[in-house]
């Protein structure tokens, strides 16, 4: 539990509830808002002293109070008489309070400061939002405005403005706060946008000081089921301490040590950031990337990547497609594997293009030339005068000459695994089997004679099988390799 806001309702005998846009005007008017404010102040100190830890307690204060200069000292002699630490409290001021007298809203936010008290700026934005007011004065939280933070989750524009007041926040070292979360859609938003704070009635709507003890109680156990994390009662993100600009050069060393090409593309195709190794890829500077087009920068090959782009622009992920790219100077391209994965904003909706290319050419080149090497060996096999084979280390056959298929007519599927077996005549099957699984089990060369079915023919052929196993770093056998000759004639 972070803590919780000091709010004035008023529940009046015949109108019912009065709400605080109704009454605090007059208070001010009328010169009792300092009595309203230490009233609240005096309940919310006896409340927190009843519980186990001590919460944080905001209050805001009016503008009028703002310009009291012994304001510091009220709040503190009130504190002093309920035994309240004023390093958990936070003092709440809208920039409408800072207009009328800069310097003298300055002198007391000092003196709260140095009394213990933490500094808000309340609804940022939505006023005369000034950078020098949060330059001016030692601020320690920043707060958006639930106007925003209402309406974030349908308006693009009110995602946008929530971004930038946290990134402003962040980049000053303010912790920032989101009033009025009342949805765990909203909560998770503003974590995503990196808010660290959040408050409103996802969390508990306004009870009387008195239940204070009973809402923790309750909200303890409904936490599972409204909270992203583990904070509680305020979504925390603290995780999230550096800068933007500290991660803006985290994720580029990232995008530059990843051994693949990495880009980002907008949704009018330019290229807003990338690593140096797809720059190298595309034969050009990263400097003349950012900010072009992917027709400008690969015009010969943009007509085979448009329609791959254009489908992860509508949310499609491709993955995996093989292209062949021109390389100068050379006799043969280069073959490149990309994928484009679209990129979603805090809402879903697309806002781009992620970008990898995997340069696979050496793995391409590696297996033409085992192919190669396959066929060679292959044509070898069938040239010489005998019929080679490779088993495994129980007896199945895992490769034959092509002749043999000629010799017995078997097909390609028929004499695989212990098939083979079929082909020879039904007195040998046993014993051969015998035979070689002696073999097996002693790693002794295979030498042994069998009657072989011709096909098309009632005769059977006489045949001799010699084989060697080959052994693996383990000392256990991984195969075995022989070949078939006939005994008394050519085939």
């Amino acid at each position: 539990m972070y803590g919780f806001e000091l709010l004035a309702r008023w529940n009046h005998p015949e109108r019912g509830w009065v709400p605080p846009d109704d009454f605090i005007a007059i208070a001010e008017k009328d010169g009792w808002i300092d009595r309203l404010t230490w009233e609240l102040l005096r309940k919310g100190f006896r409340a927190a002293a009843t519980l186990p830890s001590v919460p944080m307690l905001a209050i805001n204060i009016s503008p009028v109070q703002l310009h009291d200069l012994s304001l510091p000292k009220q709040i503190c002699a009130i504190a002093e008489l309920n035994g309240f630490s004023l390093e958990h409290l936070i003092i709440e001021v809208t920039e409408s309070a800072l207009t009328d007298d800069l310097a003298r809203a300055r002198t007391i936010a000092c003196a709260l400061k140095a009394m213990g008290c933490k500094l808000a700026l309340d609804d940022f934005g939505t006023g005369y939002s000034s950078l020098t007011h949060l330059q001016s004065l030692p601020f320690d939280e920043l707060k958006v405005d639930r106007s925003f933070v209402s309406s974030m989750t349908q308006q693009r524009s009110s995602r946008k403005i929530v971004a930038a007041v946290v990134g402003l926040g962040q980049s000053l070292g303010l912790t920032t706060v989101a009033e009025g979360v009342e949805t765990r859609e909203q909560a998770e938003m503003l974590l995503w946008l990196g808010c660290e704070l959040g408050q409103g009635w996802l969390y508990g709507k306004p009870v009387p000081a008195e239940k204070l003890a009973a809402v923790i109680s309750d909200l303890e156990q409904r936490l599972p089921s409204i909270l992203p994390n583990e904070a509680m009662g305020r979504v925390s993100c603290s995780s999230l301490d550096s800068l933007p600009s500290q991660r803006l050069a985290q994720l580029q060393a990232v995008y530059d040590g990843a051994p693949v090409g990495l880009a980002f593309l907008d949704l009018d195709l330019r290229y807003m950031n990338l690593n140096r190794r797809l720059a190298n890829m595309n034969g050009r500077p990263m400097e003349e990337h950012l900010g072009r087009t992917v027709p400008e920068m690969i015009p010969e090959l943009f007509p085979q990547v448009e329609p791959y782009i254009r489908r992860a622009l509508k949310g499609e992920a491709i993955l995996g497609v093989e292209i062949t790219k021109p390389s100068p100077g050379a006799n043969e391209g280069r073959t490149i594997l990309l994928s484009y994965e679209p990129a979603r904003d805090e809402a879903g909706e697309v806002v781009g293009v992620s970008v990898a290319l995997v340069d696979v050419t050496p793995i391409k080149r590696a297996e033409e030339a085992r192919h190669q090497s396959e066929e060679h060996f292959r044509y070898m096999m069938e040239l010489m005068p005998q019929i080679p084979w490779v088993m495994d280390q129980e007896g199945r056959a895992l490769d034959v000459s092509q002749r043999w298929l000629e010799i017995t007519g078997m097909t390609d599927e028929q004499w695989r695994g212990f098939g083979w077996l079929d082909a020879l005549h039904p007195d040998d099957r046993q014993p051969t089997w015998d035979a070689m699984h002696r073999s097996f089990e002693s790693g002794h060369p295979i030498d042994l004679e069998y009657r072989l079915r011709r096909s098309g023919r009632d005769a059977w052929k006489r045949m001799r099988s010699r084989g060697s196993p080959r052994i693996g770093g383990d000392g256990k056998i991984v195969c075995w390799y022989g070949c078939l000759e006939a005994v008394d004639e050519d085939l």
